[in-house]
Formats: C-alpha cells, sequence, structure tokens
C-alpha cells in the first residue's frame, strides 16, 4: 500500500501539533510496510529526506488575485503541482490533514479524477468555522452548524467590527458581494461587504469537500458533533483519538516533586490570543504573595504583537519566565521537572496534544473546560477543569492547587497513560483497508455491467 500524507505544511518550517501528528503517524505507518509519502505546499517545488521519510513539497501561488480562491475550491498552482505528484508517484490512497487554499477541494477531485480514495481527518476548528475558534462572537460555544448569516456576522466581528456592524453587514444578500467581486473590489471595507458571498461560497466548498472523500476521521467527539449537525452521514465518520507521538523515556517521582515549596507550572504552545496565555498570566499576578513559578515555553507564529503584550503583562514579575520552544521529541522529558501543564485555551481544541504529553510525564492538568480539553482532563481525577475566560477562576484554581499538595499527589495519581500512535496507526490502517476494498468492489461492479 502506497499513501500520500497532505498536512498544512511540514519541517523543517515551523510545525503545528497537526504536523507532529502526521510525522508520527508516517513512521508508524512504514513501520508497518506502508509506504508513505507526505506531501506539503511550500515556497517551491522540492524533494527531500526527512528522518527517513520522503517528503515532496509543492508549490503554491505566491499572490492571491481574486479572494474567492481563499475561499473557494482553492489554489489552481497548487493542485496542479499535486496533481503532477499524482501522476509520478501513482498512490494508492490520499490522506489530507488540512482544508486551506493550498490544501483544497481541487487536490480531493484530482485525487477523486485518478480514481484514488480520499481520506480526511479534521483536526482544528478552522475547517468548518470561518472564524476558526468555534466560539460564537468570541465568548461562548458554537454548536458549529454552518448558517450563512450567523457565520458572516461572526467573522466579521472577528475581524475588528463591533457586533452592531458586524450584524448589520452580515445580512446582506451575497449577490451584493458577487457584484462587488464582478467589479474585482476586494480587500479592507470591500472584503467585509463581500462576506457573505464568501462564506457561502466557503460553505459550498465545505459541503463538496465532505461530500467527495471517502472517509472523516474526527480526533475527539464534538468533531464528530458538528459533522452530524452538519449532515455528514454517521457511518462516513470515525472517532481516532490522538496518540502519542513520542514515548516517554522515563517518569519521574511525583511525590519527590511536590516536596519543593513551589509549585512550578509549564505553558508549551503557540503564542496566540487563542491559546489564553494572558488569562494565566492575568491569574497569576492577582497572586503575588504565593510560591508559583510559570514557565512559558511559547512558539512564536507570525505577528510578535501579543508576544510583546505578554511581555508586558509579565513585566517585574519574577515568577513568569520565557522560554524557548522545545523540540517534539523533549517535550516529555521537559515536563518531568514540573508539578502541572497550563492549557488556558480560548478556543475548541481538538487535543492539545500536549495534554498526552503531561500525562505521560504523570503531570496534571489545569485547563480550560472547553472542546477537547474536556473530553482530555477528568476534572478533581487528573486535572481540574476552569472556566475559559475568567481571570478570577484561572486565580481560585491556581490558589488551591498551591495550597493543597495532597490535592496534586491525587490528581497525579488518578492519570492513567495516554494511547499510543501503535493504536491510531492500526485504526487508521483498517478505514485504509476499507477504502480501497470498497473502490475494488466498485470497479469490480463497474466492470461486470
Amino acid at each position: 500500500m502506497k499513501v500520500i500524507q497532505v498536512p498544512f505544511g511540514f519541517y523543517p518550517d515551523p510545525v503545528g501539533g497537526t504536523e507532529v501528528y502526521v510525522e508520527a503517524l508516517s513512521r508508524y505507518l512504514q513501520q508497518q510496510g506502508v509506504e508513505v509519502l507526505v506531501a506539503a505546499p511550500g515556497e517551491k517545488n522540492q524533494s527531500y529526506l526527512h528522518h527517513q521519510l520522503r517528503v515532496r513539497r509543492f508549490a503554491v501561488s505566491h499572490q492571491v488575485k481574486n479572494i474567492r480562491e481563499i475561499y473557494g475550491e482553492g489554489d489552481r498552482l497548487a493542485a496542479s503541482e499535486f496533481s503532477q505528484i499524482l501522476d509520478a508517484e501513482k498512490p494508492d490512497l490520499v490522506h489530507l490533514h488540512a482544508f486551506t487554499s493550498g490544501v483544497s477541494l481541487r487536490l480531493v477531485k484530482a485525487a477523486k479524477q485518478r480514481q484514488i480514495p480520499v481520506v480526511f481527518t479534521y483536526h482544528t476548528p478552522t475547517v468548518s468555522c470561518q472564524r476558526g475558534t468555534l466560539m460564537q462572537w468570541g465568548t461562548q460555544i458554537c454548536d458549529g452548524k454552518v448558517d450563512l448569516q450567523k457565520c458572516s456576522q461572526c467573522t466579521l466581528q472577528g475581524l475588528g467590527l463591533n457586533q452592531t456592524s458586524a450584524k448589520a453587514i452580515g445580512s446582506l444578500p451575497p449577490q451584493i458581494g458577487h457584484w462587488l467581486g464582478s467589479l474585482n473590489l476586494q480587500g479592507g471595507v470591500w472584503t467585509a461587504l463581500r462576506m457573505t458571498e464568501l462564506v457561502s461560497l466557503r460553505h459550498g466548498t465545505l459541503n463538496s469537500l465532505l461530500s467527495e472523500v471517502n472517509h472523516i476521521v474526527a480526533v475527539c467527539n464534538w468533531i464528530k458533533d458538528v459533522l452530524l449537525l452538519n449532515h455528514v452521514p454517521s457511518d462516513k465518520i470515525t472517532i481516532i483519538r490522538q496518540g502519542l507521538c513520542h514515548e516517554a523515556t522515563e517518569k519521574a517521582d511525583y511525590s519527590l516533586r511536590c516536596d519543593t515549596s513551589t509549585l512550578k507550572i509549564a505553558f508549551l504552545g503557540r503564542l496566540d490570543p487563542t491559546k489564553g496565555i494572558h488569562i494565566l498570566i492575568a491569574a497569576l499576578r492577582t497572586l503575588p504573595q504565593l510560591p508559583i513559578s510559570l514557565d512559558i515555553y511559547g512558539i512564536s507564529q507570525g505577528s510578535d504583537a501579543y508576544s510583546q503584550e505578554l511581555l508586558r503583562l509579565a513585566k517585574n514579575d519574577p515568577r513568569i519566565c520565557f522560554k524557548p520552544p522545545v523540540p517534539a521529541e523533549k517535550v516529555i522529558t521537559t515536563l518531568l521537572d514540573y508539578d502541572l501543564l497550563a492549557v488556558p485555551s480560548q478556543w475548541l481544541e481538538t487535543g492539545p496534544m500536549v495534554v498526552l504529553e503531561a500525562f505521560a510525564a504523570g503531570v496534571p492538568v489545569i485547563g480550560s473546560n472547553l472542546g477537547g480539553i474536556a473530553e482530555l482532563v477528568q476534572s478533581e481525577i487528573n486535572g481540574i477543569l476552569v472556566e475559559s475566560g475568567s481571570v478570577d477562576d484561572w486565580s481560585q484554581a491556581l490558589q488551591r492547587l498551591s495550597q493543597d499538595r495532597p490535592l496534586l499527589m491525587g490528581l497525579a495519581s488518578g492519570i492513567q497513560p495516554p494511547q499510543g500512535m501503535e493504536t491510531v496507526t492500526t485504526q487508521m490502517l483498517s478505514i485504509y483497508s476499507e477504502a480501497l476494498q470498497n473502490k475494488a468492489i466498485a470497479q469490480k461492479t463497474k466492470f461486470t455491467r
């Protein structure tokens, strides 16, 4: 069996949890005798090896001439270059791990034109939520049902419009946006005025993607709920939770860590407002007398405005330390030195992977009561769940954990080892095999008619 894995990006570029997952899945598939190629968008076409894993990057357009390509079927150049990879590699199956202008519906159609089955994994809320967080108005959990007016209004508010303006502009007929588009008016206010047209286009493209692919993998329960709400058949969805991508080499004695007077907390992840680090810092600053340390291993992506804001918030508090990001293979080892992992996300996570890594290190988690975090963390058993946007709630939880060491010990004892990528790989191979069997049956039926 030969499979092409298609993430949003790949090493040596800066990567997120999805790419770490794809790299690990590919390694384990290779161990099972599957031939794997990673094909990802890039600045230019190139081929190289990454830890004995073949990688091909396909070029994407450097300039967007028509904004509809971002919301619609996707980048034509990327699809053309990917088609050439399909013709050269002749895979048995394609597995997509993103839904962007580079990894788009056009790629799915290119594979299906060659009668190659396609599996799609829903990794982040950006798949179905144009705002990207599945938090309606940025404050409350959305049910995920795509609705033109609701989604347009929420997207506009997320882009900076006040709620009144967002509701007014997000209620305009899509025909107005189509007319403005025919005049090639885009950017700034023109894009805002075209939002209902663009969101309508995005929803149509999403429906086509979900219809075209052979099977969909949901990495947590809430994703399946969203897919079902948007009329994806239940038998087309399989829940396969993320697995531990790097095995723990050791597990420290948690009781020894709890002997110190200082509560040592770690945060690992992107320096982005959706990750809620500002909430965590603000909560800690309300407890100036408590012996708590916070080490932030942050990954900076794009603008550093948020990073500068975090530095300002943490100014003059020696308990807060900003440290370089940790390579994926060293996260578990790093966490062995901490009492607690903090995951104060302000959006619906599908994992995150770092929670599994904390559990592998035997470290409890304090996390937002949202999405995948709430599915992994059992409050009062292996961690503590806190209302996501409330500084007061986070402050109270931190104070409680700092002053109750037996509680920490109890949470640590409640941790169960997370599943490994071996389990994920076995489940994924079952999906691949079924897709290929269905293809063979369909071809046989067609031949005998």
